[in-house]
């Protein structure tokens, strides 16, 4: 397939039309296709895009190849079509129309470079693409406003976007104690710079305020009695208003929690099976991800639902510029955020391997993963072994009963989420499971060369070490410099 095909393939394969692109089948006006040029152009420069692009023979609504009969190498009025286009375009376009055909059918690609600099017009008029719309920019002053400081300072990011007036006295000692934790130091007098946390200003911004010790940017997870949230809203755990690494981890830690340790008898000769309730991997990943490519320009955090049935995590915005989505699916990452992306790599919380979509599509399949224009959603499904949900009387809610000795000292919300979710017998958790098992082979490790085994936070090792202790599972023989574990149960 040649490169022209790729490129049409991929272009159509994304779920909508965009700001940048569009679809037609047949249609031809000769001033109209001149307005599409000056709407896209500044809609690619609005999305941070190198190139707009519009596309004939492809329905804009199934995105089927029906194949097109449209042709611009004619005459308008004696003057060759593309000189019309070319001539009345302020500044200069160097679009290129390009064809070809798949299995069979003929499509044009037109494609179109980014505004740069000042806004492009057609017939001394400037348009934009409000959704799927073709619309005149002076009809909407606010559009217009963004595109004139996108043109003069580039796309808004949360490193060149100050944080708003009232958040610009900020505190970071969260943030020093978690790159300790880590084995990492921080050098006040150069962390500023080194993690970017100041606009050309010196005002902190937007990255500043996700790492601070206090803002305002609320992350919760709410659990709903039933399968949708027209069900009653169990409850809901905030985790937000502070630094956003220690509330990923808590978030991490609840899911790890409610991952209760299902009893598969079926079909038993030998020994059972131990089932979770969900991929906890699958979970982890599809978490990172949200946090690393969430739009947090808006100061919008991701949202975590928990239901009767699976957890939604749904973060703000689409597919990072340039993502295409075949890409997406393989694990090529284009992160949205580029600096966060870097800081959760340095402090080892993802890596460069590409391996999270993947594993998310490879435990749920493609149809686990939601991508819309302004946020995508990740479903992770519960499977359940000998369970009896939940069962909703006229919108009350009969609570099932849950014998957790681990999970029930930690806090209601865990056993609501519990009691929302399954009737089984519960054992340890996978974290816990994998505590255990390393002590087992070394009596004398550190916690912290077992976060580093087991890969998760020092503090989550902690917690989950003094919750066995409290069960009477393990407990500490001599000093805790030079003492070692004992597995009593």
């Amino acid at each position: 397939m040649s490169n022209l095909s790729d490129t049409i393939t991929n272009l159509i394969s994304l779920p909508h039309e965009y700001e940048w692109l569009d679809f037609k089948e047949n249609w031809f006006s000769k001033d109209g296709i001149g307005e599409y040029i000056s709407a896209i152009s500044n809609g690619a420069a609005l999305s941070g895009r190198e190139f707009g692009y519009i596309i004939w023979g492809v329905n804009d609504k199934t995105h089927e190849i029906t194949g097109t009969k449209v042709n611009f190498d004619k005459d308008i009025d004696n003057e060759p079509y593309k000189h019309y286009l070319a001539r009345n375009l302020k500044p200069s376009v160097a679009f290129e129309v390009d064809e070809t055909e798949i299995d069979g059918k003929r499509l044009v690609l037109l494609t179109i470079p980014a505004a740069k600099s000042v806004p492009t017009k057609f017939l001394e008029q400037t348009f934009i693409r409000i959704g799927s719309s073709k619309e005149k920019l002076s009809k909407f002053p606010e559009w217009e406003i963004r595109l004139l400081n996108v043109l003069s300072n580039g796309i808004p990011t949360i490193v060149n976007t100050a944080a708003p007036d009232y958040a610009q006295d900020l505190t970071f000692e969260k943030l020093f104690l978690y790159y300790g934790a880590k084995g990492i130091a921080l050098r006040q007098e150069t962390f500023k710079k080194t993690l970017k946390l100041q606009t050309s200003d010196g005002r902190y911004n937007i990255m500043a305020l996700l790492l601070s010790d206090s803002n305002d940017i609320p992350i919760r997870v709410s659990v709903f009695s039933g399968k949708t949230k027209a069900d009653t809203l169990f409850s809901v755990k905030e985790y937000g208003n502070s630094c956003i690494l220690y509330a990923m981890d808590k978030i991490l830690d609840y899911g790890d929690a409610i991952n209760i340790i299902q009893a598969d008898e079926r079909g038993r000769i030998s020994e059972r099976k131990d089932i979770p309730l969900f991929d906890y991997e699958a979970f982890h990943e599809a978490l990172l991800n949200a946090f690393v490519h969430n739009k947090w320009l808006g100061l919008n955090a991701p949202m975590i639902s928990v239901f009767t049935d699976r957890i939604e995590i749904l973060s703000h915005g689409g597919l990072g510029i340039e993502q295409d989505l075949e890409g997406f699916y393989s694990g090529v990452s284009i992160p949205v955020n580029e600096v966060l992306a870097s800081i959760f790599l340095q402090l080892r919380l993802s890596e460069r391997s590409g391996r999270g979509v993947p594993k998310i599509v490879g435990a749920y399949g493609r149809e686990s993963i939601r991508i819309e224009k302004n946020f995508i959603v990740v479903t992770i499904p519960f499977n359940r072994i000998n369970v009896t949900p939940f069962e909703l009387n006229g919108g009350g809610v009969s609570e099932v009963k849950v014998h957790d000795p681990v999970n029930a000292p930690e806090n209601a919300t865990v056993n609501a989420t519990v009691n929302a979710t399954v009737n089984a017998t519960v054992n340890l958790s996978p974290t816990q499971k994998k505590i255990i098992a390393a002590l087992s082979e070394n009596a004398y490790v550190t916690q912290t060369e077992l976060a580093e085994k087991i890969g998760i936070h020092r503090t989550r090792v902690n917690d989950n070490m003094s919750k066995l202790k409290e069960m009477g599972i393990i407990k500490r023989i001599g000093s805790d410099k030079s003492g070692h574990w004992e597995i009593v149960k």
